[in-house]
């Protein structure tokens, strides 16, 4: 919920950006693979690009027992944590009016440590399935050894703020007739050919949801 003293308070300049609807922000955080995590330590700032997972209103951090950031992040601290899809780049005929399209969350929470059994394994097979789903029920499965090296931290979304650009070119009146091209140009994170790893069994049947792949 938004108060008057919102961090997701919206720009006035582009109010019609914004949009504060928890199915638009899933939509987003569910398509998304790296999200960047921000906070202070020691009043230095850091921003770490790592992959996540959401399971309802709960966003999940995967990480080693090594890492420093995440040694950090399982004391309990106040993140800000963003994802962004960039879907086309907007030419206009003027370099003023170049813009692009885009689908962004910014979400504030506090991080803690995943403790109990049961929840790590519930994040370690949501981050699986988010990936690529399917993959968590044919692949093995960590074992106890592996889970223990796993630190998870969840971060629990207390605000958000989705904000987005998805229309064409808007060019000054005057401009229109200079004769220059001006248009969008999509972007779309699409899979390529396919690798089969060379080490493998020669002839295991790739699974449909491999050839089939797609965010």
């Amino acid at each position: 919920m938004k108060t008057k003293n919102s961090r997701t308070e919206g720009s006035r300049y582009y109010p019609k950006r914004y949009d504060f609807d928890p199915n638009s922000r899933n939509a987003i955080l569910d398509e998304g693979l790296v999200c960047h995590v921000s906070f202070l330590v020691d009043n230095q700032p850091f921003i770490i690009p790592t992959s996540y997972c959401r399971v309802d209103d709960t966003i999940y951090l995967h990480g080693s027992v090594g890492s420093h950031f995440f040694m950090q992040m399982a004391k309990g601290i106040p993140v800000c944590v963003a994802v962004t899809h960039v879907d086309g780049l907007v030419l206009a005929r003027s370099v003023f009016h170049h813009s692009m399209n885009y689908r962004s969350v910014v979400t504030f929470g506090k991080t803690r440590l995943v403790e109990t059994e049961e929840e790590r394994w519930l994040a370690a097979e949501k981050f699986t399935e988010h990936v690529i789903p399917g993959r968590w029920e044919e692949a093995r499965q960590p074992n106890k050894s592996e889970l223990k090296k796993t630190m998870f931290i969840a971060v629990e979304i207390e605000e958000a703020s989705v904000k987005y650009r998805a229309h064409g070119v808007v060019d000054d009146e005057e401009d229109l007739g200079m004769g220059i091209w001006s248009g969008v140009i999509p972007l779309k994170l699409a899979p390529q050919q396919i690798e089969s790893d060379e080490a493998g069994i020669a002839n295991v049947k790739m699974p449909d949801y491999v050839k089939n792949y797609q965010r």
